[in-house]
């Protein structure tokens, strides 16, 4: 035991350099935590004929290390990873292996020398699956230090492009460009006097909602690129705000002042451009067509008050209070780009999500091992079925293994914590069959996201 909870140690301290994939947010485990652990487990072990695992695992997973712990999903992980070393099997098995492949497990001996040879027979560098991961992590862990390797460059590079134009120049045709492509505001009252708000349809209400903020971040976006215009031209001052801009453009990034307005997003400038685009020809083709048979959930700015349209639009055609609903999932075969698929009785279909640290297996309908350096793969459409929530409870308990899928909007997974205890770039949690252990996937960080970052 003592040996296991050493390597837990030594394995959550590691899995910070995967990023998100490894933890949501990065905390500082550090050795006062590990130390009143032993104390604690050298206390029971001497107390008690047999070791109370359960009380043991408390105390370290929910107490000392749990106590840094404050997102929901990374209190449940920590939970799953020492479920690896404080078991029945560990104390029962001397050949006990932390790992499929056999690499890594309990020493021959518990005498200290032996233990220290172990030691330095096991991997120099070790491999994704000690910690729980995918192969696969070990490409996200080096894009994400090449990215920040190649950011922190950019910020030591002039100003200039190299060439006839100068960056001025090229900001200038880039602003016009922009400018080009985007439309002007939603007309509100126009799409209000096509979608009333009716008690019988809640996304009528959703849909000015969105309209309304997707209006605040396209006059940000347009007046801050005229200004800028008119800046560079020597017609208005360059406001430390237009010169932000201005910066952030030339590192083909986003701007504060935008994103500060602005859905979520870690996409570079360009990729953001045509994103925006592509919501705003969503929510352009459900004015004009009306209330689409598919929603894309990625194309929402505030995706709660979907979700919450969606049960509340069951709860007022079923004569039933809000608060006792919860939403089921089913997903269905239907691919995300089909066209030709029929609005459900009841619910919403949903597209737009991507799978990291697995994939949708179309075959055996359940969550599958990802396919070798494919880092995301796409979910299909997912019906989202209002419920009574005891109706849910039973049917939980009566089905096969289901996995929680945390959802977050944004690769970066992380975000402030509301009142509700979630993470602002959190979404919800959607299940999805598995016919392995739900701990297999949560120690593979798996989640589903609205978005990408290209």
């Amino acid at each position: 035991l003592l040996f296991g909870l050493c390597f837990f140690h030594a394995l959550i301290q590691e899995r910070r350099k995967y990023g998100p994939l490894g933890w949501n947010i990065p905390y500082e485990f550090n050795d006062s935590d590990l130390q009143i652990s032993c104390r604690q487990l050298h206390m029971f072990v001497c107390d008690y004929a047999e070791p109370p695992l359960d009380a043991l695992s408390y105390l370290a997973g929910e107490c000392n290390y749990g106590g840094r712990v404050s997102d929901s999903m990374d209190r449940r992980l920590i939970m799953s990873l020492l479920g690896k070393f404080y078991n029945h099997q560990l104390l029962s098995d001397a050949e006990y292996k932390f790992t499929d492949s056999g690499l890594y497990g309990l020493p021959v001996s518990t005498e200290f020398d032996a233990c220290i040879e172990h030691i330095k027979r096991l991997p120099m560098n070790p491999r994704p699956e000690i910690f729980g991961l995918h192969d696969n992590a070990d490409i996200t862990k080096e894009q994400n230090e090449t990215s920040l390797l190649f950011n922190q460059i950019l910020k030591t590079l002039p100003r200039e492009v190299a060439g006839a134009s100068d960056s001025q120049q090229l900001i200038e045709e880039i602003s016009s460009e922009i400018l080009a492509k985007l439309p002007g505001a939603f007309d509100v009252d126009d799409a209000q006097l096509k979608h009333p708000v009716l008690y019988e349809e809640s996304m009528n209400t959703v849909l000015i909602q969105e309209l309304i903020r997707f209006n605040v971040l396209i006059n940000v976006i347009t007046e801050s690129l005229k200004a800028l215009l008119k800046a560079m031209k020597g017609l208005i001052i360059l406001s430390a705000e237009l010169e932000e801009v201005f910066d952030s453009m030339t590192l083909g990034k986003i701007p504060q002042m935008w994103l500060e307005k602005s859905y979520p997003s870690l996409k570079p400038l360009g990729s953001y451009i045509t994103d925006l685009l592509h919501r705003i020809t969503f929510l352009q083709n459900w004015i004009d067509s009306g209330t689409p048979s598919v929603f894309w959930i990625s194309g929402f700015y505030f995706t709660q008050s979907f979700l919450s349209g969606v049960l509340q639009n069951f709860a007022r055609t079923k004569q039933i209070p809000i608060d006792h609903l919860t939403l089921n999932f089913l997903v269905t075969k239907f691919g995300p780009h089909e066209d030709s698929i029929e609005p459900p009785p009841a619910g919403a279909y949903v597209k737009g999500l991507f799978l990291e640290g697995a994939r949708w297996c179309s075959e055996s309908h359940s969550l599958a091992e990802s396919h070798p350096k494919i880092l995301f793969a796409e979910l299909p459409v997912i019906l989202f079925m209002p419920v009574k929530k005891a109706e849910s409870s039973s049917a939980s308990s009566a089905s096969a293994s289901t996995y929680s899928c945390p959802v977050y909007k944004t690769l970066i997974r992380r975000g402030v914590l509301s009142t509700t205890g979630h993470s602002t770039n959190f979404v919800l949690c959607i299940d999805l069959p598995t016919d392995r252990e739900a701990t297999h996937w949560i120690n593979r960080g798996v989640c589903a996201l609205c978005q990408l970052n290209t």
